[in-house]
């Protein structure tokens, strides 16, 4: 199926055109039609699989069509990098459309932001603790308010969202068309679908959070203080196959730390975490995006706002402690049907969610084994089927073994 058969606008589809965007993934193939129709709308896709654009290009299309009129479309988001990567998708569509949008997050200016809602746009994308700092200062009203979208909406409930939308709901009209867009669907989404939706059609994508067969994953089993050491190791045995790393940290100082440790080993690498100012984590984020700076050292803050094509490879340095944030963090490679490498570092004392991560993935991952290294067992034992396309090494490996 191409975009065509979906009865999209030619000005979308000569914008979709110009930046090599034909076909529709699953999850914007069945989203568009409901979307456009003018439903409510709860969709369920794993990271990657292109959820931004299946609810902002039929979202704007519909928009285009209705009573024109300031704060016609409200996209609640959890992070700003998220708030920032809605915006960059939509933009394009936006001005096709003779659209204007506005994004609005915490840790920029408070009153550039007010300029700009005052002026009136037709499309607000903010995260809900900013929001309401400007509705509290009446810089935006949402009385014409035709469409709402959470983007990540079970990310907004674990990171304790949940009185601030309530809050924001209050405000809104009731008659609006509501879409929820999500990785995975808590329990606690299904209380917040009953008090602000109506009778929504439901789809789902890789309901069972999964990651995507083309991320090839591997865990290092390692001692804690030689951690750095397999780092610096794996990041200058394998250069030129690790084109873009994204490597995970557990806390703020250690990311910061080890962002210093490479530096001091003359590797460009990038800094971000939410103590950082908001211009240092853009710089960041461009230095990384734009490849000046190869590695980016994070905190999860960026494992789900962060959209930059071309990662090659993600690097637990801390293994999550949930499935879910294992999930959402090797999403960042291996997206748009493209290939990469997950690399975890395990230590003997991780057994207990390196457990849950393989009885929630349903396989043992591969161990890569150096000399001297400690040994990591698991509380689930099950292997692949042969061949599986999960259970192979990254590329690198393949190569150096």
């Amino acid at each position: 199926m191409r975009f065509e058969d979906l009865n999209v606008d030619p000005r979308c589809l000569r914008t979709l055109h110009k930046n090599n965007i034909t076909e529709p993934t699953p999850v914007q193939e069945q989203a568009i039609p409901v979307v456009l129709s003018g439903g409510d709308l709860i969709a369920t896709a794993q990271t990657g699989t292109g959820k931004t654009l299946a609810f902002t290009l039929p979202a704007l299309m519909r928009l285009a069509e209705l009573k024109p009129g300031p704060a016609r479309m409200l996209v609640l988001t959890p992070t700003r990098e998220l708030a920032q990567q809605v915006e960059t998708v939509m933009a394009p569509i936006a001005r096709a459309l003779r659209l204007t949008s506005v994004v609005v997050y915490g840790g920029a200016g408070m009153q550039q932001q007010a300029d700009r809602l005052r002026r009136g746009c037709d499309v607000v994308v903010a995260t809900p603790g900013r929001l309401l700092d400007h509705m509290g200062r009446k810089a935006v009203r949402f009385d014409g308010l035709q469409i709402l979208c959470f983007d990540e909406a079970d990310r907004m409930l674990d990171m304790g969202f949940l009185p601030d939308i309530r809050r924001i709901l209050a405000h809104l009209p009731k008659e609006r068309q509501t879409l929820m867009f999500s990785a995975t669907f808590a329990p606690e989404l299904q209380r917040l679908v009953g008090e602000m939706m109506h009778d929504p059609a439901r789809i789902g994508i890789e309901v069972s959070a999964r990651p995507v067969d083309t991320v090839r994953q591997v865990v290092y089993p390692v001692r804690q203080e030689e951690k750095a050491g397999l780092l610096l190791s794996l990041l200058k045995e394998q250069e030129k196959e690790m084109e873009s790393v994204l490597v995970f940290m557990r806390t703020k100082s250690r990311t910061d730390r080890v962002g210093r440790m490479l530096k001091a080993a003359n590797i460009k690498a990038a800094v971000i975490h939410g103590d950082l100012a908001q211009g240092a984590r853009q710089r960041a984020l461009e230095s990384f995006r734009s490849g000046k700076c190869p590695i980016l050292v994070a905190t999860d803050v960026a494992a789900r706002g962060l959209d930059i094509d071309g990662i090659s490879h993600v690097i637990n340095y801390d293994i999550p402690q949930t499935a879910d944030d294992y999930i959402h963090r090797i999403g960042r490679t291996a997206r748009a049907q493209r290939e990469g490498d997950a690399i975890t570092f395990v230590c003997p004392s991780d057994i207990s969610p390196l457990g849950t991560i393989e009885k929630t993935l349903g396989y043992n991952l591969p161990r890569i084994e150096r000399e001297g290294a400690p040994v990591v067992l698991s509380t689930y034992r099950k292997t692949p089927a042969a061949g599986a396309s999960r259970n192979r090494r990254p590329r690198s490996l393949l190569r150096r073994r």
